[in-house]
């Protein structure tokens, strides 16, 4: 793996820990604003359809943003703001507008991952490079879904959010930071 994928996967495999640390908690938390499983459902499809359509958007003009990192740090840093906004939801439709913008978020930077993962490829070790940012990405998802629920078991969900927004901005910097040419 060369020294840009490196350098990307380290920093979003940060991002991938800070957003799995919520993981299947994220039921537990909705259930503490509206006790109805709907409310869990309907917040997010919220943020499934938001993601589907600004990802939709997103296909019709992000190939014309020449530092598509640019679109990767503005992903985790709507991303970041979301989950300390978390922190202060009083009722499901402040959590559908959060989720909303969180698939915003979403929508700007999965895809610029993507695509800026694809443009450092090594020839002809694609299912390799692949396949190494995949089991890393498992593996710090299992890991931050056991650590969250330690978190919240023992300190609450403000704590876990604060947490996961740090550790989100983080990644923005490591990759906003990092010299234009390497990525």
């Amino acid at each position: 793996m060369n020294k840009s994928l490196k350098t990307l996967v380290l920093f979003n495999g940060i991002f991938v820990f800070a957003s799995c640390l919520l993981g299947p908690l994220y039921a537990i938390y909705v259930e503490g604003i509206d006790k109805s499983v709907l409310a869990v459902s309907s917040s997010w499809s919220a943020f499934l359809f938001s993601t589907t359509l600004f990802t939709y958007l997103m296909s019709k003009w992000g190939d014309k943003v020449k530092e598509t990192e640019y679109l990767l740090v503005g992903g985790y840093l709507i991303r970041a703001v979301v989950w300390l906004g978390y922190i202060f939801v009083g009722n499901l439709f402040m959590l559908i507008l959060l989720q909303v913008l969180l698939g915003i978020g979403e929508s700007l930077g999965t895809p610029s991952y993507d695509a800026i993962f694809a443009e450092h490829l090594d020839r002809n070790k694609h299912i390799k490079d692949y396949s190494i940012w995949k089991v890393i990405s498992n593996l710090v998802g299992a890991s931050a879904t056991l650590m969250g629920g330690f978190v919240v078991s023992f300190y609450g969900f403000v704590p876990l959010f604060i947490f996961m927004s740090v550790i989100a901005l983080i990644s923005m910097f490591g990759i906003l930071l990092s010299p234009r040419k390497l990525l």
